[in-house]
């Protein structure tokens, strides 16, 4: 496999990884709630993630991010992984994928 197939198999298996990860309180994966701004993958195998959530005060918090870390760590070939949360812009509804308006009922 060539560096950059590589490159391209980890930034798939994260955003795969991503999807398997749900908010505690609504039945939507993070990534189709809009929650992940950004996803970097170095030349070394570390992945950046620029994330937030739908609430700055969220009790989950750090269990969210820790099962995002968690999971992407457990990617073959990932390195280190980083995770930064922001909250700017804020969330709101209109980043969630048109799956996630239909399985909320809000379409």
């Amino acid at each position: 496999m060539t560096e950059k197939e590589n490159f391209l198999a980890i930034e798939v298996a994260v955003l795969d990884v991503i999807k398997t990860v749900y908010d505690p309180e609504i039945p939507v994966n993070i990534y189709a709630l809009g929650l992940i701004y950004k996803i970097d993958v170095d030349e070394n195998n570390n992945v950046e993630i620029k994330m937030t959530l739908t609430a700055p005060n969220c009790p989950m918090a750090e269990d969210l991010i820790q099962e995002v870390n968690n999971k992407v760590k457990g990617i073959k070939d990932v390195n280190e992984v980083t995770i930064n949360l922001v909250f700017d812009p804020p969330w709101d509804k209109s980043m969630m994928s048109e799956e996630a308006l239909l399985e909320l009922g809000m379409l």
